[in-house]
This record gives C-alpha cells, sequence and structure tokens, in this order.
C-alpha cells in the first residue's frame, strides 16, 4: 500500500514539475525515475560452478568443446586447454589443416601439438568463446586438460576441501 502511495505523490510531483517548468529533459528523467521504481532490476545471478574431486584426487568433469560433450580434468599447470586427437575430431575442428609444430610436454612425455581457436567451450553456465587451445596427435593423451586459456577468463577460481568453484563474471 506504501509503495502505491509513494507513485502517486511521485506522479502528482511530476505532473507539477511539467506544468511549472515544461523542461523535457526534466520530465523524461522523473518518467525514467518512476520506470524504475515500478520495475526495479534484479541483481544478475552469479555464475558459479562447483566441481567434487574424483577418487584419483583430480578434478574431472564434463564440458562442452563447439557443443560436443567432452571429459576434462583441470590441470593449473596446463598454460593451455589441451584436446586429444579424438576429441578435437568429434568437436569438427579442421584436422586436417592443423600444424602440428608446437612443442609440448605432456605426462606420457615429449610430444608436438597444433594450436588453434575453440568457437565455444562451455563447463555448465560458463561459456567462452574464442578459447585458444592446442591439440596433440592420435595417442599422445588419454584425457583433455582444461588449462589456464580458460580458467584465466574466469572472475576467480578457487579449491576448499574437496570442492574447486569456478566463479565467473556476472
Amino acid at each position: 500500500m506504501s509503495r502505491i502511495l509513494l507513485v502517486v505523490i511521485v506522479l502528482v510531483a511530476t505532473a507539477g514539475a511539467v506544468v511549472a517548468y515544461g523542461d523535457p529533459e526534466r520530465i523524461a528523467s522523473a518518467g525514467n525515475m518512476i520506470s524504475q521504481m515500478l520495475h526495479p532490476k534484479a541483481a544478475p545471478k552469479p555464475r558459479v560452478v562447483q566441481i567434487e574431486r574424483g577418487q584419483s584426487g583430480d578434478f574431472t568433469l564434463r564440458a562442452k568443446v563447439n557443443g560436443v560433450s567432452a571429459p576434462m580434468v583441470i590441470d593449473t599447470g596446463a598454460t593451455s586447454v589441451v584436446l586429444t586427437y579424438e576429441t578435437a575430431k568429434a568437436a569438427g575442428l579442421p584436422l586436417e589443416v592443423l600444424d602440428f609444430n608446437v612443442d609440448v610436454e605432456t605426462a606420457g612425455g615429449h610430444t608436438k601439438a597444433a594450436r588453434l581457436s575453440l568457437d565455444s567451450l562451455a563447463i555448465g553456465k560458463l561459456e567462452e568463446r574464442s578459447v585458444p587451445a592446442l591439440v596433440v596427435p592420435r595417442g599422445q593423451m588419454k584425457t583433455n586438460l582444461l588449462g589456464m586459456s580458460f580458467l584465466d577468463r574466469l572472475e576467480r577460481w578457487e579449491v576448499s576441501a574437496d570442492r574447486l568453484r569456478l566463479h565467473g563474471y556476472p
């Protein structure tokens, strides 16, 4: 009831300003103020994804690479997102034109990788576009790595006990 009374008072004051001043800018400003009072905007919901630590001690998840579901392991020691050849093929990446000329060290040893950019990489509510990534040749890695080229785009990420929380910008 008090909100309705407040709106009526503001409307009367606006009408008085129109009559008294006839200033179009003040009229527009008063109208905007009334609109904001009647329809307040909700604060944006935080975009947070929580991942439980697996039995192996790693944080594993399912991501969408260009819309294709793929298993990944969070690797803060990896400079970039790194995809297996098989995941890259499933995601429709142009493997036939890639140049495997980037030296990388993997758990399996030294190999070459190819640079590319992912159209999209999504983890739950978090989606990033044009994410730099590497692809390794067939059979060089068993899993995809979610490295810093994705994690650096987040507002923050934190580990607490056995949970990793990824916080996207609102």
